[in-house]
């Protein structure tokens, strides 16, 4: 995948909402799904996007929420949005994480040079800055999906 088309996938998902991340069940390739929505005016609807990280050979994932948060966000009542809003704590329960800073693309990875250099392919990092999470992948291609336009079922 060449950079700068990897970069115009990334600005994509600027300020979106990051609604699930993690291995795919055969463990290899890395998804993160997000909603991305834009000004009404544009007529844009919006969209549940799945950013496939192939071949992915990294994946690290760190809290952004601090320690003081955490301590007051223990509280199992806030994993569900209902039982959680009015309490004092990061309400996990909404369920996803704005997407802000963003998506960047990590230049001259010494991980991905050495994975270049054993696998012959390019490879990439990418580090996704979230309002919970700090994740960082590794991977040498990406495929971006639209699952469905948002609200709408999947078609079997």
């Amino acid at each position: 995948m060449d950079v700068s088309e990897l970069q115009r996938a990334l600005d994509e998902i600027f300020d979106g909402a990051v609604g699930h991340h993690g291995f795919v069940d055969y463990m290899r390739d890395y998804e993160v799904i997000v909603h991305v929505t834009a000004d009404p005016s544009t007529g844009i609807p919006p969209a549940d996007l799945r950013y496939l990280f192939r071949y992915c050979v990294h994946a690290r994932c760190e809290t952004t929420v601090s320690p003081e948060i955490w301590a007051r966000s223990l509280d199992d009542r806030l994993t569900d949005y209902a039982t959680g809003v009015d309490l004092d704590g990061y309400v996990w329960g909404v369920k996803w994480h704005s997407l802000y800073p963003g998506a960047t693309i990590v230049a001259d990875s010494p991980p991905a040079r050495r994975w270049t250099a054993a696998l012959g392919i390019d490879f990439h990092e990418v580090r996704i800055e979230t309002n919970a999470h700090d994740l960082t992948l590794v991977f040498s291609d990406l495929q971006v999906t639209r699952i469905t336009e948002a609200g709408e079922r999947p078609t079997e």
